[in-house]
């Protein structure tokens, strides 16, 4: 005699909730028989539903983490987090400025910088450049750039008339380490004919690879000194390059160094500078969660008809348990257990695929690419010369609490309508 038949006037004997009993008739339900293999069918598509969905929230959501996170360190480790800009022509007085800037708590460097668009050619080819003035040791200070040093030397960058390029740019101009490159500025002589250009050469000194194909194919580093000549900016830079040690809360140091540069000078922050970009990113990302969270959502559905079936094939079964002294929610509990490790199964093991993909992401990609001989995620596009990917355990947990959620929620209909089965019409023709 079973558990649920031993149930007696007083309740002595009566089956624990969740008990052994339970899973026991709901494991069975779930198992595949010849009669019922549709709906086992059923069951297997649901899991691999939440499975995929689980995964693929967790490998687009961690991508687009670490490209924003890529991005962040590449764009705010060259350009700076605040800049000091004169409002008329350049920010003269520099030095002292600077030394009261970095002064400040939290600062942690207040760079001169001269900036400056050129055309930069060689003998096989020309191309669009940014010209940036530094001195030797802020060029040395600045890591993105000094840690990524391919060919060459920073090393009396200051006193050499040479520069440092880019890799791609050193590639698209077919240049090496001692060859010559024509910078042409229309900042030039003024005659009576107008502004003549500016043309010079000079000796690539070094190559840099930092990564990021937009600057490794356009960025120009040269000497403070010669780029203020060069530029003819007098005795003054074109903007003060400040780094602080949380990009996040640089808002709190706008008015301080306001108030150090003086009336004639604006000071911008990274995230006005960046503001269109970044703010395309996070809509991307909040977009993408959206249209896939659409993935759990159909596969929760698929959870719905397949347990709604259940019940239909197993309604002569829930008549004689009830019968036999289940109680209705003993019937209700047997099938939300059957709909919940469906998707209790997927979702664990959507995190388990997810978090596997996404810690190998990179090799995943470059073996893609050979075999099928196409380059993904080509780094002219996406700026980036590897694919990333940033795990927050947050949102992974918030990814698997939602499948939870909807797996859980799925049960709760089809396991009302067995628990509301009359046993008297489920037996009626039996």
């Amino acid at each position: 005699m079973s558990e649920a038949a031993s149930i007696d006037k007083r309740g002595r004997g009566k089956a624990r909730p969740f008990g052994f009993f339970e899973w026991m008739l709901s494991i069975r339900y779930l198992r595949a028989r010849r009669r019922e293999g549709f709906i086992s069918v059923i069951a297997g598509f649901s899991f691999l539903g939440i499975m995929l969905g689980v995964a693929t929230l967790i490998i687009v959501m961690s991508v687009m983490n670490g490209f924003r996170t890529e991005l962040l360190d590449r764009i705010l480790g060259l350009n700076g987090h605040l800049f000091v800009r004169s409002v008329s022509s350049f920010v003269t007085d520099y030095d002292t400025v600077a030394v009261e800037i970095e002064k400040l708590p939290g600062v942690i460097s207040a760079t001169p910088i001269v900036e400056g668009q050129v055309m930069a050619s060689s003998p096989s080819n020309a191309f669009g450049a940014m010209v940036r003035g530094i001195s030797e040791k802020n060029l040395k200070r600045l890591k993105v750039v000094s840690d990524k040093i391919e060919v060459g030397t920073l090393d009396n960058f200051d006193t050499t008339d040479g520069v440092a390029i880019g890799s791609r740019l050193a590639q698209n101009l077919g240049l090496n380490v001692g060859d010559n490159i024509t910078l042409l500025s229309p900042r030039g002589a003024i005659t009576p004919f107008g502004t003549a250009p500016r043309v010079k050469a000079y000796v690539v000194s070094a190559i840099f690879q930092i990564g990021m194909s937009e600057y490794d194919s356009s960025i120009i580093f040269m000497p403070l000194a010669e780029a203020r000549g060069y530029f003819r900016t007098q005795e003054g830079v074109t903007a003060l390059e400040i780094m602080v040690q949380n990009p996040d809360k640089v808002d709190i140091l706008v008015g301080p160094i306001n108030t150090i540069a003086g009336g004639c000078c604006d000071v911008l922050t990274w995230q006005e500078t960046n503001k269109t970009f970044f703010s395309a990113l996070q809509v991307e990302r909040n977009v993408m969660f959206l249209i896939l969270t659409l993935i759990l959502i159909v596969a929760a559905l698929n959870i719905v008809s397949g347990l709604i079936m259940l019940v239909k094939d197993k309604g002569r079964d829930i008549a004689v348990l009830r019968t036999m002294g289940a109680t209705k929610g003993a019937v209700m509990r047997v099938f939300f257990i059957s709909g919940a490790a469906i998707g209790v199964a997927g979702t664990f093991a959507g995190f388990a695929l997810g978090t596997l993909f996404c810690l190998n992401i990179e090799g995943l990609r470059q073996f893609i690419s050979r075999l099928i001989g196409t380059e993904l995620f080509n780094p002219e596009i996406y700026f980036l010369t590897h694919m990333p990917a940033e795990v927050n355990a947050s949102e992974v947990a918030s990814v698997v609490g939602m499948a939870l959620f909807l797996s859980f929620a799925a049960t709760l209909y089809p396991a009302w309508r067995a628990a509301s089965l009359d046993p008297v019409e489920a037996l009626r023709y039996e």
